[in-house]
């Protein structure tokens, strides 16, 4: 879930001076940056160098972490002015800084791509070239972790509520050392490429960058009778051909979506069966082998999607403040909308509390943020 202009949110949670896990029954939950408020969260992509982990993005003052390094500040921190990655043990093992020198103001919409090496987010600077930030424009750039070097798709003319999403195919280099980054083929050490994100037109922008060069973009459709409902973080599906996103009417009215990747592809919506809490919200794609699922959170009627509550607390670990469910779902791209996606089984509840950032690949763990955050460890 995003935050742009957010009002200042107390947390109820105690502060501490690092994450203790907390078992119950529902699992081990550890708090992310305890006591202070985060938004952006999103399951680390990468079991091998960030296991237990999870991406965030912070508001100004204190963190409460433990830093790396002298660079990494923990006091009088600006809004939105690093991405970060720490543990359960709540150390950060990674983070990127924002750029003064070349003008940067903040980021915004960190997301993990598909791919363990890379991340996607939202750049600002201010359009009039003042220190105040206070004209903000956007551009959009993926950051490879393993030597936080930055390629830029756009530098400029992106809004400010784009929520990119970014797949990279499996034959990427994990640590790649070509010469020249410049390209799409040199960064990511293939051209099997694809983003998307929100144009300031509303309208999910699809982009393919296979076979070299800047693809034209692609529109997609929107959902018919929701032309003024906001559309939130479209996420690209494991195989690159579908994504999966919440219309958004107002902060307690959603609906979520599946779409394939095309010009002339119809959005299905993921209908509220009986015994849903709500429309999926924040939906994204778990791949478990061979085996695919979309998982989601749900909240209490009327209730919004985020979390202001206290998820140690074993007293809203009864699915009182909202759960998380998955479902086994087959895609067929280039199908007819009636085929091109079926649902196998059941919803099957996950947690009995709301997480909206995500399942890590291994199945261990789900993120959550907005406005306490929290990783959890599933039994």
């Amino acid at each position: 879930m995003s935050c742009y202009d957010p009002e200042p949110f107390e947390a109820e949670v105690e502060e501490t001076n690092g994450p203790v896990g907390q078992s119950s029954e529902i699992g081990k939950m550890f708090p992310v940056n305890g006591g202070k408020q985060i938004c952006n969260p999103s399951v680390s992509n990468d079991m091998e160098n960030y296991p237990a982990s999870m991406l965030w993005l912070n508001f100004n003052g204190k963190l409460n972490v433990t830093a790396p390094d002298s660079i990494y500040t923990t006091t009088r921190v600006e809004q939105h002015d690093r991405l970060t990655v720490s543990d359960t043990a709540g150390k950060v093992n990674w983070y990127l800084m924002i750029d003064k020198s070349a003008g940067e103001c903040q980021f915004q919409d960190p997301e993990w791509s598909t791919h363990a090496n890379y991340i996607v987010a939202l750049r600002a600077y201010d359009t009039e070239g003042s220190k105040a930030c206070e004209s903000l424009d956007y551009g959009i750039f993926a950051v490879r972790m393993s030597d936080k070097k930055k390629f830029w798709f756009y530098d400029k003319d992106i809004g400010e509520f784009a929520t990119p999403h970014l797949w990279v195919g499996e034959t990427a280099a994990s640590k790649n050392d070509k010469s020249d980054d410049s390209t799409v083929e040199g960064f990511f050490g293939t051209s099997d490429v694809r983003l998307t994100y929100v144009s300031p037109k509303n309208e999910i922008v699809f982009v393919d960058f296979a076979n070299g060069g800047l693809k034209k973009p692609v529109t997609l459709k929107k959902p018919a009778g929701r032309s003024s409902w906001e559309i939130d973080s479209p996420m690209i599906s494991p195989d690159g051909n579908f994504v999966v996103y919440n219309m958004v009417e107002n902060s307690t009215t959603w609906e979520a979506y599946i779409q394939e990747l095309s010009a002339n592809s119809s959005p299905i919506k993921i209908e509220q069966a009986e015994g849903m809490m709500s429309s999926p919200a924040q939906p994204h794609w778990f791949k478990f082998g061979s085996r695919l699922f979309v998982l989601w959170a749900e909240f209490p009627a009327g209730a919004q999607m985020l979390n202001k509550n206290d998820l140690m607390a074993e007293s809203v670990q009864d699915g009182s403040v909202g759960r998380t469910v998955m479902r086994e779902i087959v895609l067929t791209a280039g199908a007819p909308s009636d085929i091109a996606l079926e649902w196998v089984g059941e919803n099957r509840e996950i947690a009995p509390i709301p997480m909206t950032g995500g399942r890590s690949p291994d199945g261990s763990f789900l993120a959550t943020g907005t406005n306490n955050a929290y990783l959890l460890e599933l039994p």
